[in-house]
Parts: C-alpha cells; structure tokens; sequence
C-alpha cells in the first residue's frame, strides 16, 4: 500500500495463469478463461512505481475505486505504444511484438488488436501469448506451412525458461473485429 500511496504511476492490466500466487495474497483480478477449479488465465492490475511493478490487492479497495482502476488500467494499455512487426522467420505472414513490459497484454486492446488485423488482412487470428513480454499473430486462415511453424514457436516458447518470462498460457486465443472471442488449449 505504501508503494503505491500518493502515487502517479499508471495502472496497467497484466496477464497471470490462474495459479499464481499473487492471487492467493490478495491482488485484484478478473478471470479472462475461467478453468473448472477457478481461472486459467487472469488480468491483474498493477503500478509500475519508481522501485517496482506494485500489483493492486483488495486493501486498494479501501482508498481507490474498482471501476475506475480498470477503467484507467485499460485506457493506458490502449495509449501505451507497441510496435507491431512482421515476423520474417514466419514468412512475414505474422505479426509480433516482444521483449516490452505490455507486450503479451497488448491482446486486451481493441485498438492494438484492430491494427493486426489490417497488418495480416485478417478477419480472424490466433494470438500467441506463452510468456510474459511474448505476443505472436497470425491470420487463422493462414496455410499449413506456416500454422505448424507458429505452433512450433508457441511450444517453443511455452517450454523455453530461459528468459525467466513468467509463463501465461499455453492456449491460442481468437480474435475478431479486435476483441477475444474464445481460446484453444494446446
């Protein structure tokens, strides 16, 4: 609480699998895939202070105002600037954005999402999000070819700790017209 006292850091949404233990201590989430036992997957809420990430808990609760902590975590994942490229390993019939804070986030806004789909000329796509700081997309209508070397990449990267990124999901989600409309277990 203190961290974050008298603060004016932005929030910001971040994505966390449903066993994390930050949960357990309390921090603010909402379930983005729900799981039989609770969620898969959540969106907490944090505040990049100058000394570190300082995620929200209920005792926030007390002093700042649910709706408007989402509300402004969202408005600041939407400003925040995430460079989309295409991925040459994919034959450029992907996009990506990876190594940034908010790069696996980057799922949660229309707008961001909006611009994928023009990148690929894509209705619909598949977003790779394995680890924290990853985000791959492609188009769902892409050839095989390619759709098996992006289903290589997700793996490989859900599997590869190297980094020390923290693990998501290993799930695909779908998107269209911008917005999460469902996921695939892998």
């Amino acid at each position: 609480m203190e961290q974050t006292k008298n603060s004016d850091q932005k929030i910001y949404p971040i994505l966390k699998p449903g066993n994390w233990v930050g949960l357990k201590a309390g921090a603010l989430s909402n379930t983005l895939i729900p799981a039989e036992n609770g969620a898969e997957v959540v969106i907490a809420y944090g505040m990049d202070t100058p000394d570190n990430f300082v995620f929200l808990t209920q005792k926030h609760l007390e002093t700042m105002d649910g709706k408007q902590i989402t509300s402004e975590a969202f408005e600041n994942l939407g400003n925040y600037e995430a460079e989309l490229e295409f991925v040459g390993s994919l034959d450029n019939k992907a996009v990506a954005t990876n190594g940034n804070d908010f790069s696996s986030e980057i799922i949660l806004s229309k707008a961001h999402m909006l611009k994928a789909h023009a990148m690929l000329d894509a209705e619909e796509l598949l977003v790779s999000i394995p680890r924290r700081t990853c985000m791959t997309i492609i188009s769902r209508d892409v050839d095989e070819e390619t759709m098996n070397k992006f289903a290589y990449l997700h793996n490989f990267t859900w599997e590869d700790d190297s980094f020390g990124n923290a693990p998501i999901t290993n799930s695909l989600f779908i998107v269209k017209e911008g917005t999460i409309v469902g996921h695939i277990p892998l």
